[in-house]
C-alpha cells in the first residue's frame, strides 16, 4: 500500500537511501521499510535501475527517500526532533543516530548520512518557558553547554543548585 498523506518528508540521498531507511527503522518503534521501487526510466540521475525510491514509517511517520546522485548536501535548515522522555531514552537514540555521524552542540548530531537529528528531552521546553526567568535562563544557559542533553543537568540548572 502507497503512502497517500497529504505532507510527507523526502529525503534525497545521493546512493544511500535504502541503506538509511534500513538504519533509522532498526533504531524506532513503529519503524520499518515499505517498498522499495527503481526507476525503470533514464533519468537526469542515471540509467533506468540507478534511481531508488524508498517508503519506510518512522514512528508511525511515513517517509519517502531517493537515492539519485548528489545534488545538495543535508544541512541544518532541516532537521529531524526526537522528544524524549527520559535520559535513558535520550541515550539510546543519541548512541545510536551517532554511530558513524558527528556530535554537535546543544543535543544536535549528524547522522552517518549527513541528516541533522535533535535529541532533546520533552522537559526542555518546559524548563526554558518557565516564568520566572532566571530559572529559565540558567536552563538555555546550562543548555548552551552541552553536546548531548542531560537532563538532570538541565533541572538542576533551572533549580539553581548548578550552572
Amino acid at each position: 500500500m502507497a503512502i497517500q498523506n497529504k505532507i510527507t518528508p523526502f529525503l534525497w540521498y545521493s546512493t544511500q537511501a535504502e541503506e538509511a531507511a534500513a538504519f533509522y527503522s532498526s533504531i524506532f518503534p513503529d519503524s520499518r521499510v515499505l517498498k522499495v521501487t527503481s526507476m525503470p526510466s533514464e533519468s537526469p540521475s542515471g540509467p533506468p535501475g540507478s534511481v531508488k525510491i524508498v517508503e519506510f514509517v518512522l514512528f508511525g511517520q511515513p517517509f519517502i527517500a531517493m537515492s539519485a546522485g548528489p545534488l545538495d548536501p543535508f544541512n541544518h535548515s532541516v532537521s529531524f526532533v526526537i522528544n524524549c522522555d527520559d535520559q535513558i531514552e535520550l541515550d539510546r537514540y543519541w548512541d545510536a543516530l551517532l554511530e558513524g555521524g558527528t556530535p554537535e552542540q546543544c543535543g544536535w548530531l549528524k547522522d552517518r548520512f549527513g541528516l541533522s537529528w535533535q535529541i532533546v528531552p520533552s522537559a526542555l521546553g518546559e524548563l526554558m518557558a518557565d516564568p520566572d526567568r532566571a530559572k529559565a535562563k540558567r536552563a538555555a544557559d546550562a543548555m548552551l553547554k552541552m553536546v548531548k542533553l542531560d537532563i538532570a543537568a538541565l533541572r538542576a540548572a533551572h533549580a539553581g543548585t548548578k550552572d
